[in-house]
């Protein structure tokens, strides 16, 4: 390959590693093409971008970006996908039902998700379990509103205490 042609590559890479938030490393060696055609699929329904990359390139390009994915480069050896994502927890979630039915396939190598890096198969757990931004921000909301929906419905029902009582002593 040209230089010409992997400085293109490199910069197409560090240009989508730009656009999303969440950058997982998964290991996709054992997956046959009909499986692999089936990790599209589902990367595509939830939203997913899905690159199957050369490690010296995207070690450049993370070199590249503005980002600091110097933890990362230890785990860029062997067969490297990434799966790129602005929800930070829906590459894990996509992981672990895909491996519902593959056991091995594929492999979380590390993540980096939200600032933070997640290193190991280990982590993918705890990745399926961190709320996204948009969870956050309903969490929040409902918290928020609670107070305010205990009160009314107390006046209300007080209301409508009150309101029985006033008629059954008129009735007498």
């Amino acid at each position: 390959m040209k230089k010409e042609d992997k400085a293109r590559i490199i910069e197409m890479i560090g240009t989508t590693l730009g656009e999303y938030a969440c950058v997982y490393l998964v290991q996709t060696a054992g997956l046959d093409a009909e499986k692999t055609s089936a990790l599209r699929r589902e990367c595509f329904k939830g939203d997913v971008k899905m690159l199957c990359v050369k490690n010296t390139l995207l070690k450049k390009a993370f070199e590249a970006s503005e980002t600091d994915y110097s933890e990362l480069y230890d785990l860029l050896h062997g067969e490297t996908t990434l799966l790129l994502s602005n929800t930070g927890n829906a590459p894990a979630k996509l992981v672990k039902a895909f491996r519902k039915k593959d056991d091995t396939l594929p492999m979380l190598k590390g993540a980096y998700v939200e600032e933070t890096v997640y290193v190991g198969e280990e982590s993918l757990e705890t990745l399926a379990n961190i709320k996204s931004k948009n969870e956050l921000i309903a969490d929040v909301v409902a918290l928020l509103q609670s107070p305010a929906k205990n009160v009314i419905s107390a006046l209300q029902s007080g209301a409508n205490t009150i309101h029985g009582v006033l008629e059954t002593l008129s009735n007498r």
